[in-house]
């Protein structure tokens, strides 16, 4: 944990074609970088699925854009949409 006991947090989204292994690959890799979901919702409407996960990245193995670029990469083989924003800027994009 962070020294300053202060949680660098980020949002994680997911949305595209239900497929097996979505929610199994993102939280494999989230566990891989040592990144602690804090909570996580998801949806299926017909053959959508969408997920949102708000998790803990203070103490990220490799970094956070490492984690993105991985993210990504999983999105891209599950062709699904795979977003990873530090919690500020999505509160302030999305106006939460």
């Amino acid at each position: 944990m962070n020294n300053n006991n202060s949680q660098e947090r980020a949002v994680v989204t997911v949305l595209g074609s239900d497929k097996v292994g979505i929610v199994a690959k993102v939280t494999a890799t989230l566990a891989e970088h040592n990144a602690n979901i804090i909570d996580i919702s998801q949806t299926l409407l017909d053959d959508l699925f969408t997920m949102i996960m708000l998790v803990e990245v203070s103490d990220l193995t490799n970094g956070f854009e490492n984690l993105n670029e991985e993210l990504e990469a999983i999105g891209n083989d599950l062709e699904v949409k795979i977003m990873l924003q530090h919690e500020k800027v999505f509160r302030y994009m999305h106006r939460i």
